[in-house]
């Protein structure tokens, strides 16, 4: 059975969401704080973590920097009730692969965890269905799986579909809203800046292997496009 920790410091809530995760099939740990979370994460060694971001001591960031630091790349959802997108943004930054806006759907949480837990189970296995190639990357949707120019790149969820939103359309101008609307696949709220970031962090790491990488361009006012020209350098 699935092993998921959740960390948050309001009872009534780890109650809530023990009881779906639990009639989901998972098996449930908890944790009141980012201190015993991190504890039992080392201990009890579980599949994947939801954590809440707002938490005295150490809080999701901290937690999450802290995992990341110690080379744990265990599923990170991170949970926030902040309105500004730099909180969102940071969490990006220091390595969660997911983070969902309070109050949301318990829908919504399963859906995430259902996604990342599939992902994690396809790494590794033989190559399923069917590949995506465009600008030297190659994308296996059925593993979640990104390779430039034959160097696997590490993604997060979001950041595959957001690669694979712009592999699928090439040419098209997609807005921030767009792009949101094809990655987020519900009715969370976010704000749409978070695209930005999104975006930067894919250049970066395709930059990493080729630094002439620029297939996504910015289109100002507009959004971005995807271009195979852009396999000759430049972003914009």
């Amino acid at each position: 059975m699935t092993r998921i920790l959740l960390i948050d410091d309001d009872p009534s809530l780890l109650d809530v969401l023990s009881m779906a995760l639990e009639d989901a099939g998972y098996e449930v740990l908890t944790a009141a704080d980012g201190a015993s979370g991190l504890r039992s994460i080392q201990d009890k060694a579980p599949q994947l973590v939801v954590s809440d971001v707002n938490m005295p001591g150490v809080d999701g960031f901290a937690l999450c920097r802290r995992l990341r630091e110690a080379g744990n790349h265990v599923p990170l959802v991170l949970l926030t009730s902040r309105d500004h997108d730099i909180d969102e943004t940071l969490g990006l930054e220091l390595g969660a692969d997911d983070y969902v806006t309070k109050p949301f759907a318990l829908r919504v949480l399963l859906a995430r965890i259902a996604a990342l837990l599939r992902r994690e189970a396809l790494r590794g296995k033989p190559d399923a269905d069917h590949s995506i190639t465009s600008c030297g990357i190659t994308l296996v949707p059925e593993r979640l799986q990104v390779q430039y120019q034959g160097v696997d790149v590490p993604v997060t969820l979001t950041e595959f579909r957001l690669l694979e939103a712009f592999v699928s359309r090439p040419g098209i101008v997609l807005s921030r809203d767009r792009l949101m609307e094809l990655i987020r696949g519900d009715d969370s709220v976010v704000a749409d800046r978070i695209i930005d970031t999104y975006v930067r962090r894919l250049r970066r790491k395709l930059e990493a292997v080729d630094p002439s990488f620029g297939c996504i361009s910015t289109v100002v006012g507009m959004g971005y496009r995807w271009s195979q020209e852009g396999a000759k350098g430049g972003h914009g």
